[in-house]
């Protein structure tokens, strides 16, 4: 199977205006989380799809493979599917702009689980350890069943705790996605649905639409730059990995 790798990467982040091209050490943050892909070695090509001339040229000037997508749109999912028809491929990476530590082991584990040929589309999770993130809404949380099926994704705690009996494992949802090329292209052509419009969580338009996510646990232990405080998290890692 061809596989690649495509980072959306928008430049106006509601959030964090900006943060894809904010200094983590010495490089930007797009650039950390390209080169960290291409480094893993697992992928046929590499590619940024961007909106943004700044970002585009800041990885072509690095020797990187960006391409340009229109302005407007809802998802980081629907920027890459403009330009996935023309390319050839059987398995797409969503790696997100904003995920700078991307590691292989994770992304390893997520391409295996398509040996599976009933899985169309598939994610990463990590258990959440910190009290304060399971209640922090720019921490998506996920809900699987025993097959590891994604149940549902909520920026709030779930599931809720009620019984203080029972201590409830907390995941994560780490914005790495896979897709077979044709399920990622149907996305593009189904309407918003009211839970991802309500969440303003992607992913949960293909639950709408009975299409499972398998997803794959592991010990990541990554951040997503939303906000400015998780840069300074970031450059705390980055810091102590370069000791």
């Amino acid at each position: 199977m061809k596989k690649v790798a495509m980072i959306p990467a928008r430049y106006d982040a509601t959030r964090f205006p900006a943060k894809l091209m904010q200094l983590l050490g010495e490089k930007t943050v797009i650039r950390h989380t390209y080169e960290n892909t291409v480094d893993t070695n697992l992928f046929d090509d590499v590619i940024v799809v961007t909106d943004s001339d700044i970002i585009y040229k800041e990885i072509m000037s690095k020797g990187g493979k960006a391409v340009m997508s229109k302005h407007e749109h809802e998802s980081g999912t629907d920027r890459i599917a403009e330009v996935l028809p023309g390319l050839d491929a059987d398995i797409v990476v969503n790696v997100q702009g904003d995920e700078p530590f991307v590691q292989k082991e994770p992304l390893q584990k997520i391409l295996d689980v398509f040996s599976d040929e009933t899985v169309q589309v598939a994610s990463l999770m990590q258990v959440i350890h910190d009290a304060q993130l399971v209640q922090d809404p720019n921490y998506v949380k996920v809900a699987v069943d025993k097959y590891s099926n994604a149940l549902f994704f909520s920026r709030s705690p779930i599931p809720y705790h009620r019984d203080k009996n029972i201590s409830p494992v907390y995941y994560e949802h780490i914005g790495v996605y896979a897709y077979r090329k044709n399920a990622l292209l149907d996305f593009t052509q189904w309407d918003i649905t009211p839970l991802e419009a309500s969440e303003k969580i992607e992913c949960l338009r293909y639950l709408e639409n009975g299409v499972f996510i398998r997803m794959v646990e592991t010990d990541y232990m990554g951040i997503e730059i939303d906000t400015p405080e998780d840069l300074e998290r970031a450059s705390k890692i980055l810091q102590f990995k370069s000791k």
